[in-house]
């Protein structure tokens, strides 16, 4: 039984409720195309170390994970983001600050799955967040600008071999916003599929919910969607976004592989010794015993024979850096991110090109993300105004981002330089800006400059 429950708790965020499964339930049609949908199985599938190549010999190099991860670093290092304007804001600011410390981790996740969503509530008077990737909800119907104005949101509880799984349905209609609730209940550890109908009081956790919630005067969803800015090639038409590593499936597939056969390549050249069982044995007629010794029965009590064959290891490394490299190609990371750099067989142009690709990637995550932040903040300020907590006032979002991972500065360096020489720009500049240094520690160091250097055009003289 604890083994069946061990696997179901690693398995179990890898099996989401399909689009049939709602549909069936709810009787509405989601807006999910079939193709959409087992893409978005497949990508968990990756993320999770659950991909279907995947067996008890080709186990995951976990590339895909790796991807999502990086991009979630990149997009948040050194971000600096806060509410601002008013004791509301401040108030506000308390509580997203709490949200904004979780975020990468969840970022991650909404990275490898193509999005997720922002789903903040009220507990007491303090404010709580869901982080919901978007396999685990439904869009039903989207505006002409392509937002998100109905969708199904399941969550899922489990109590013994019981799971319980709650649909929630959000809806702008107009101004009114409407929220309804359905709970089902399944036994057997199955989180798949949905099972009977029954009261949302059934589960502690749900009493309190009602089943529809009508509010009024709402001008935006109450949920934020962060979506992966990625051109969709899985469906055109679609509004949801995209794996960071969509594209490279069929090479995180192959580099998977490779790295098995690397492995049996170490196993099956390990180095061995032949001998006849009798020449193995101690002046006691004891059998000796050894890991690396394979005893026959051959009849040849002086038959000893070394097997130590030469390794072709160097081969299928080269192989599985390459392979590395088209992901990163197609993930539009910069060479040498999960592949070995020391191994970039590219010239200083391609290699360039590469990280200008990852910057342009990153640079439009962030503004997907600062988009869904400021929606955030809008939730949040509803819900002030509908539980009281604080009176109205200013709220103003400002987003901070780490410069050097989405300018390329090795090139905005040489601009800046060659500007300044040609005279567009003064030397003082130029070392405030290089160094961040103040005007005042940039002046000191001009002044020691030209200090050496007439110093060194005297005792050239002399």
């Amino acid at each position: 039984m604890f083994e069946r429950i061990k696997e179901w708790i690693l398995r179990g965020i890898d099996k989401m409720l399909s689009k049939s499964t709602i549909e069936e339930a709810l009787k509405v049609k989601t807006a999910v195309s079939d193709e959409m949908d087992r893409a978005m199985q497949l990508w968990l599938k990756v993320f999770t170390n659950n991909a279907p190549w995947l067996n008890k010999d080709v186990t995951s190099l976990q590339l895909g994970a790796s991807a999502a991860e990086e991009f979630a670093r990149l997009i948040t290092v050194e971000m600096k983001s806060e509410v601002t304007g008013s004791k509301r804001a401040d108030f506000i600011n308390e509580e997203y600050k709490k949200i904004l410390e979780l975020l990468p981790s969840n970022l991650a996740l909404f990275n490898a799955v193509g999005g997720g969503f922002f789903k903040p509530y009220i507990k007491g008077d303090k404010f709580y967040i869901d982080f919901i990737p978007q396999t685990d909800c439904k869009p039903l119907k989207y505006d002409n600008a392509g937002n998100i104005t109905s969708i199904v949101f399941s969550s899922q509880i489990v109590k013994g071999d019981k799971v319980y799984t709650r649909l929630e349905t959000h809806t702008l209609q107009g101004t009114d916003y409407i929220v309804e609730n359905k709970a089902y209940m399944t036994s057997g550890y199955n989180t798949s599929i949905l099972g009977k109908r029954v009261n949302l009081s059934d589960v502690e956790e749900w009493k309190e919910l009602k089943e529809i919630t009508v509010i009024q005067n709402i001008e935006r969803p109450l949920f934020a969607y962060y979506k992966v800015p990625l051109s969709n090639n899985i469906d055109t038409k679609s509004c949801l976004g995209v794996s960071v590593y969509h594209k490279a499936i069929e090479s995180i597939k192959k580099a998977d592989i490779q790295a098995y056969r690397l492995d049996y390549e170490y196993e099956s050249a390990e180095r061995s010794i032949y001998a006849d069982r009798d020449a193995l044995r101690d002046e006691n007629g004891k059998a000796k015993r050894s890991k690396i010794v394979k005893t026959l029965d051959i009849g040849e009590s002086k038959f000893y024979e070394e097997f130590s064959p030469a390794l072709r290891d160097e081969g299928f490394i080269r192989g599985l850096n390459k392979t590395k490299q088209d992901i990163e190609f197609q993930c539009q990371l910069a060479y040498g991110t999960i592949s070995d750099p020391q191994m970039i067989e590219k010239t200083a142009a391609e290699v360039n090109a590469s990280k200008q690709r990852s910057y342009s990637a990153v640079s439009q995550m962030q503004k997907s993300l600062e988009n869904a932040l400021k929606h955030l903040v809008y939730i949040m300020e509803v819900y002030c105004d509908l539980y009281e907590l604080v009176p109205d006032g200013e709220c103003e979002v400002s987003n901070e981002w780490d410069d050097s991972i989405i300018v390329d500065t090795e090139t905005e360096q040489r601009i800046r330089l060659q500007e300044t020489n040609v005279g567009l720009g003064s030397k003082l500049d130029y070392l405030m800006w290089r160094y961040g240094l103040t005007e005042e520690q940039a002046q000191e160091k001009l002044d020691r400059i030209k200090k050496e250097r007439e110093e060194n055009e005297i005792f050239d003289e002399e």
